[in-house]
């Protein structure tokens, strides 16, 4: 029965991940990079954007705690684990792809986070709510929509925000350090009720502070690695784009896979990643201190951008130089993405294999800190406030079952949550681009960025509470 439902999940697996959701995703990132006029010109504004506050502006939290808080979901288990799952599965052209899918990633991840803002409402114990199913039931009237997004979102929580996470940090604590995968589930348990119990003051404060920590921690292992192989740096890059585009035999014992493998691994691990087109970040930007959509939108956009542009960049060379380094490792012979980072960690003396630890611990578990968040909104948003506690207690439920299933079929299930999220979201996403354009030309094109913190815009829809 075991292996029957398994081919389930891996057969809709495929099916949802085929062309169509490849050429939707995909897509989308180039029509709205086309669409908002190349915004990603506009990345080291948002930067900078991302660290001043927007003072005297609504919102229940800053604009740098609601980026942290979706950096927390995005930057995860995807960056480590992720990143060689997809060099496993699609050869190393899938990190081509996967990179790719970042830097028009950008555009979508504005344009989501835009229309989450703009058709934010305030309840009237003033706390904002936002996200797709408002953008989709103010902005088009389509509350059936608004509601099934949120019933996915819900579903994804349990499994690509909270299940796989755990779960990656179970194999890698029994792995290193002996520890049972019960017993983690357990201690995870009991922090991740300690702080979403909180609320999301409680969550974005632990994000805050965790996020650049755990960012710096694991890039400075990678660059140290890259110095190690920097002979390789050079031939990896070119390995990567040569196989994006064609099979074959490579350098070091690397293969391509073809085309559309390299294409469907590489998006999807990327989408996984950095989770432009879900609709799950611009739920914590809308809770943001701030004036106006753009601005916070384009706060929003510098997730893809580090989560993707440059940690999954810096991962895939890490991987890709290891393996032509040691040409004995033989990518076809490894179960999964983890045991290849481990690898390429060993590298360095010492702490190497404590770095991929720490990094993936705290990464899962910032994940699960802002997947919580998420769920809670569109529990909230379908089911009513009363409904919260029983969500929390669900979740938490999943955290300390979930190190004991098996990871493959865990991946395989969070792949599928991911598109049957997509496809609403990025419904929004098209049919509101005129409302995006025209937002962006009102507070980009025709505004000094100076002046541009004080432009206000209309209030937000105020509801009663539930």
């Amino acid at each position: 029965m075991a292996d029957k439902i398994y081919e389930m999940i891996r057969e809709l697996n495929d099916i949802v991940w085929g062309v169509p959701m490849i050429v939707l995703m995909f897509g989308t990132h180039v029509f709205m990079t086309l669409k908002t006029g190349i915004i990603q010109r506009k990345i080291w504004t948002a930067i900078r954007l991302s660290v001043k506050k927007d003072r005297d502006a609504e919102g229940e939290v800053s604009q740098f705690q609601a980026l942290a808080t979706a950096l927390a979901s995005t930057i995860g288990t995807g960056n480590i684990i992720g990143v060689g799952t997809a060099i496993v599965l699609g050869g190393p052209g899938a990190v081509f792809w996967c990179w790719l899918t970042g830097v028009f990633g950008i555009a979508t991840k504005y344009s989501e986070a835009l229309i989450a803002v703009k058709y934010r409402v305030k309840t009237m114990d003033g706390r904002m709510q936002g996200g797709a199913m408002y953008a989709l039931e103010n902005g088009l009237h389509m509350k059936w929509l608004g509601m099934l997004f949120a019933f996915f979102a819900v579903s994804a929580s349990f499994g690509i925000g909270c299940a796989a996470q755990v779960n990656a940090i179970a194999a890698v604590c029994e792995e290193s350090m002996g520890i049972e995968p019960a017993l983690i589930g357990i201690a995870a348990a009991g922090m991740t009720a300690f702080v979403i119990f909180g609320g999301i003051q409680s969550i974005a404060s632990v994000c805050e502070a965790l996020v650049p920590i755990m960012a710096v921690f694991y890039v400075g292992g990678c660059l140290i690695i890259l110095r190690i192989n920097s002979s390789y740096i050079l031939p990896a890059l070119s390995v990567i784009i040569k196989l994006a585009f064609m099979p074959g035999a490579a350098a070091g014992g690397l293969a391509g896979r073809g085309i559309m493998t390299a294409m469907r691994y590489g998006i999807a691990r990327g989408l996984f990643s950095n989770e432009s087109g879900m609709g799950s970040a611009p739920i914590a930007a809308a809770a943001a201190q701030t004036r106006n959509p753009v601005r916070q939108a384009l706060v929003a956009a510098t997730g893809t951008f580090w989560d993707t542009v440059v940690v999954c960049m810096i991962t895939g060379l890490v991987l890709v130089t290891t393996i032509m380094k040691n040409p004995q490792i033989n990518i076809t012979g490894i179960s999964d993405g983890g045991e290849l980072t481990t690898l390429a960690f060993g590298q360095i003396p010492v702490i190497g294999p404590t770095i991929v630890v720490i990094g993936i611990i705290a990464f899962a578990f910032s994940s699960i800190l802002g997947w919580a968040y998420y769920g809670e909104r569109c529990v909230e948003y379908f089911a009513g406030r009363y409904a919260l506690i029983p969500y929390r207690v669900m979740y938490v439920a999943v955290v300390a079952a979930a190190p004991v299933a098996a990871l493959d079929v865990i991946w395989k299930i969070a792949d599928i949550l991911n598109a049957l999220m997509a496809v609403p979201n990025l419904t929004a996403v098209l049919l509101l681009s005129d409302v995006i354009v025209k937002e962006t030309k009102k507070y980009i094109n025709n505004l000094d960025m100076k002046d541009y913190t004080r432009i206000p815009t209309a209030g937000c829809v105020k509801l009663p509470p539930v």
